[in-house]
């Protein structure tokens, strides 16, 4: 009867744990939605980040669902190529997060990202609650009234909307495709146009 009892008491205790730790465990976690052109160059600069779990290359902020790279690529569903950032609050703030994707932008070219045209390459910042909203706005403000910016910055911070992660071999495209990456890069100007405006390197 006590092995009987025990064992029950046992798997009652597992099961209980079972459905207890990933509660615990997603409540360590924050999502953040960050659009600057081309998504393959969005992944690799929050994957550095210490704190940041993961990142997916997707599209967000059009109208059709479930869209394909072919159909958000034509400008015609509403959506930017854009990155889901899952985090650590713990380990880094979104305040980091936010100085990250500045520096890896051009927030003054609203018309798309370095060669890439188009809405669907258009700089946003997409909040999941009025905390991020409140923060990318402060952080907007702050970085305009610095001076390092030749513009007015035209980055749009909005409500985030249903995010798709993008086809599979879109992610960690600059891992899988290392030499494309690098030389796509260069070619379009991203990192030119990154040094100059930041003066930094970002490759």
């Amino acid at each position: 009867m006590f092995k009987r009892w025990f064992a029950i008491a046992t798997l009652t205790l597992f099961f209980a744990l079972y459905t207890w730790m990933p509660a615990v465990y997603a409540q360590d976690q924050a999502k953040a939605i960050f659009a600057g052109g081309c998504f393959w160059c969005m992944e690799k600069p929050f994957d550095e980040l210490p704190g940041v779990i993961s990142t997916t290359s997707g599209y967000t902020g059009g109208t059709k669902d479930n869209p394909t790279y072919e159909e958000v690529s034509s400008g015609n569903t509403g959506h930017a190529e854009s990155v889901e950032v899952v985090y650590d609050p713990e380990q880094v703030s979104y305040d980091q997060l936010l100085d990250v994707y500045w520096h890896n932008v051009d927030p003054v070219d609203g018309g798309g990202q370095f060669c890439d045209r188009g809405s669907q390459y258009r700089p946003s910042i997409f909040y999941t609650s009025d905390d991020q909203k409140a923060l990318a706005e402060q952080s907007k403000q702050t970085l305009e009234k610095s001076g390092q910016l030749p513009k007015p910055i035209q980055t749009t911070i909005v409500s985030a909307s249903e995010f798709y992660p993008a086809e599979d071999y879109h992610q960690n495209y600059y891992e899988t495709n290392s030499t494309w990456y690098h030389f796509y890069r260069f070619t379009c100007g991203r990192d030119q146009r990154l040094a100059k405006l930041w003066k930094q390197d970002n490759a």
